[in-house]
């Protein structure tokens, strides 16, 4: 199956249903389908091999990944918030492309294969549009480059059939109810904002984006539209929890379900997340670019149970990204490929349907039936996956492998502490040494070292007395931010940069 068949059915099953809704414009689905389509036939009129999509959420957003799929040529939504340098790279991998751009033409745009956003939407006709012919779901469908946070980006191959089987294995069509309504915060070269814009057309439900995020804008949406589902990443929901500060509810009575991922998740912040939005069902989605969105799930009677539980081990699957979707294998190896039984740490490797594991330009090599995520967790034996952290966030002190995560999770749970990072700087004596970089919360007074009466050396107190001496870093440092992506994924090799140049 390919892409452009959800289209089709939305087409004929929603017709004027609003499908998206930008700065109070709403775009309905038989005509998101009908432009889609002509661009479809403009693509293969111009004959190019590829379409780059480079600027913020809009109408054209959708309407030129779904003409590169009828048109059976990848999308390749890019980063428009990158130097010129590095997207120059990524642009001259992909030569001939069509560009789509937001404001000024870029300097690689050649006339009559590049166009702004809103003059690509005016210059189609979709009268007398038609569906095109179906194409090879082997095609790639859309190329997706990874954040590159442990190394350089790579562009993930997605082809349809990837795409076709994530969308089919999770989300029931037409499920939604007319009214519905969800919030896109996310930007469009994540993989997120591809999963929720094909999961909530199939869907039939509305999608409002919010182009530049903040939190007072996000929840004065939800109020005004209704919104009744809406997606953030971490980073996002701790500002809402942190504007909201002295309320005691979120005043979003409509908002049923509210999703996040992308990164790990502060438990401070979620607990006071849950507390302020009682009626609202949380969803934590894990999944990776190379995965074509969520293999794991989290659901809201999870959260509200592990929430409202005494028991430890029930509480304490706030913690973990929840149970494998249907379709999923996932199996937990040692540093030697031996499988382990749940309970035990290793990297996780997946199969299923829905994963590619491939990148453009990269030959595959090893089993390509079991995808290396180099992520290390473990599952434990009702089936729920916790996550560690990256492969090579992993710190080698005198031979002990330590998660930094572990670490992170204490230092963030003291009142004054909002973010935190521990990475591990060369050591003659022990390979590596822990040094951590704590983020002071809204209202601590920074400065001598220390952040209200916190100081470094009472951290690191805190940290022996909850683990052990090994795993207590040797140095911490105050900042009033970590690096991070767009979508909230600390940048390690940024804070160890700084820290080996310090």
């Amino acid at each position: 199956m390919y892409l452009g068949l959800i289209l089709d059915m939305a087409h004929s099953g929603f017709g004027d249903r609003g499908a998206v809704t930008i700065d109070g414009r709403v775009l309905d689905h038989a005509c998101l389908a009908e432009y889609s389509w002509a661009a479809s036939a403009m693509f293969v009129d111009l004959g190019v091999p590829s379409v780059i999509y480079l600027g913020s959420n809009h109408f054209a957003y959708p309407v030129a990944l779904f003409g590169a799929a009828g048109a059976g040529v990848p999308f390749i939504p890019l980063n428009y918030r990158l130097g010129p340098e590095q997207l120059a790279d990524q642009i001259a991998a992909h030569p001939g492309a069509f560009v789509i751009y937001e404001g000024e033409p870029p300097p690689f745009a050649e006339p009559g294969r590049s166009a702004e956003r809103q003059a690509f939407i005016d210059s189609l006709d979709r009268s007398g549009a038609e569906a095109p012919l179906p194409q090879d779901p082997d095609l790639p469908c859309v190329l997706l480059y990874t954040s590159g946070t442990t190394a350089a980006p790579k562009a993930a191959v997605l082809r349809h059939r990837h795409l076709m089987s994530y969308l089919l294995g999770t989300v029931e069509f037409a499920s939604a109810d007319e009214e519905d309504a969800t919030l896109v915060s996310v930007p469009p070269y994540h993989v997120a904002g591809v999963a929720n814009l094909l999961s909530n057309l199939y869907a039939g439900r509305r999608i409002i984006y919010l182009d530049r995020f903040d939190p007072e804008s996000w929840l004065q949406i939800v109020r005004d539209e209704k919104v009744t589902q809406a997606m953030v990443v971490p980073t996002m929901l701790a500002l809402i929890v942190d504007h909201l500060h002295d309320a005691t509810d979120a005043d979003t009575p409509s908002l049923r379900t509210l999703s996040y991922g992308g990164a790990r998740m502060p438990t401070p912040v979620l607990h006071r997340a849950l507390a302020l939005f009682p009626t609202t069902g949380f969803v934590n989605a894990y999944g990776l670019t190379e995965t074509s969105s969520t293999i794991a799930l989290l659901d809201p009677d999870d959260h509200r149970s592990a929430f409202e539980s005494d028991d430890p081990v029930a509480r304490g699957r706030l913690g973990s990204v929840g149970r494998l979707v249907p379709g999923i294998e996932l199996e937990v190896r040692d540093e030697d490929g031996r499988v382990l039984d749940p309970g035990h740490t290793g990297l996780l490797f997946l199969r299923g349907e829905q994963i590619s594991g491939e990148y453009a330009g990269v030959a595959t090599t090893g089993d390509d039936t079991w995808f290396p995520t180099r992520d290390r967790g473990w599952i434990d034996e009702d089936g729920y996956l916790f996550i560690e952290g990256r492969a090579d966030d992993t710190i080698i002190r005198g031979g002990e492998n330590i998660a930094p995560a572990e670490i992170e999770d204490v230092l963030m749970s003291h009142a004054a502490i909002a973010d935190a990072v521990v990475v591990g700087l060369p050591d003659d004596q022990w390979g590596q040494r822990l040094v951590a970089v704590v983020v002071p919360a809204s209202g601590s007074e920074a400065g001598g070292g220390s952040i209200g009466r916190v100081t470094a050396e009472e951290l690191q107190e805190m940290v022996r007395g909850r683990l052990r001496s090994s795993k207590t870093p040797e140095t911490i440092e105050f900042w009033t931010e970590l690096p991070r992506t767009d979508t909230g994924k600390l940048l390690r090799r940024s804070v160890v940069a700084r820290l080996t140049d310090a």
